[in-house]
């Protein structure tokens, strides 16, 4: 079984320039041109949703959608959609893929997608962060979601929240983020029993703890 990569970072504790960096974009809008392909998939999945009746939830970098799949089982009264920058990855979900026909996996920049719901006034019941992105080093501080240009959508879109992680301090970041847009969090230990993606059985399987912070009632 290959091991997976630990996390490995000099910071030690909250960045010294997190709530800086969440204020700067906290009341501003990102003007960077949405990508033709992401636009092209939020008109799709939006002609999918048809009216917008009933439970709608999303699940942002779904990698090859074991974790759509399951949430689509879970919720089959919904319409899921998992979303993925990778066709490579997307290709994959064969593997994963039910008989159930409420949910779909879609290519689109889930930076963009989330903007474009945003601008639209989409909103999700539920929205799933199950891939990691540390970004562990100190200088890419930016390239964390909460600290970037687009956590004003991403704090925007939906009315419940859930981020995994296997590195706990990029979950107590994003909880400090979230305090700034009054939103409170919670974090708890993911036993293991259930993964809900290859990333968190490979980290569980090399003997790694896994987290989930959750948001509720943000709207």
């Amino acid at each position: 079984m290959q091991q997976a990569r630990t996390i490995t970072t000099r910071q030690t504790g909250l960045h010294d320039k997190l709530i800086e960096r969440v204020n700067r974009y906290r009341l501003s809008r990102s003007r960077r041109p949405i990508a033709a392909h992401t636009q092209r998939a939020f008109e799709d999945a939006l002609a999918w949703l048809g009216d917008g009746a009933g439970e709608i939830i999303l699940d942002s970098c779904c990698g090859v959608g074991e974790s759509t799949a399951k949430l689509a089982e879970r919720f089959p009264a919904a319409k899921v959609i998992g979303l993925d920058k990778s066709v490579a990855r997307l290709d994959k979900h064969h593997a994963y893929q039910h008989e159930g026909s409420n949910y779909r996996v879609i290519r689109a920049d889930v930076n963009d997608f989330w903007r474009l719901a945003h601008d639209n006034a989409l909103t999700f019941n539920r929205h799933y962060l199950l891939y990691p992105n540390p970004y562990p080093k100190p200088s890419q501080l930016q390239k964390r979601w909460y600290a970037s240009d687009v956590m004003p959508s991403l704090m925007a879109i939906s009315n419940t929240l859930e981020v995994r992680s296997n590195w706990l301090l990029y979950l107590q970041e994003f909880e400090q983020a979230a305090m700034c847009y009054g939103v409170k969090g919670n974090i708890r230990n993911l036993d293991g029993s259930s993964p809900m993606t290859p990333f968190e059985r490979k980290y569980r399987q090399s003997g790694q703890q896994c987290f989930a912070l959750q948001f509720e009632n943000m709207q």
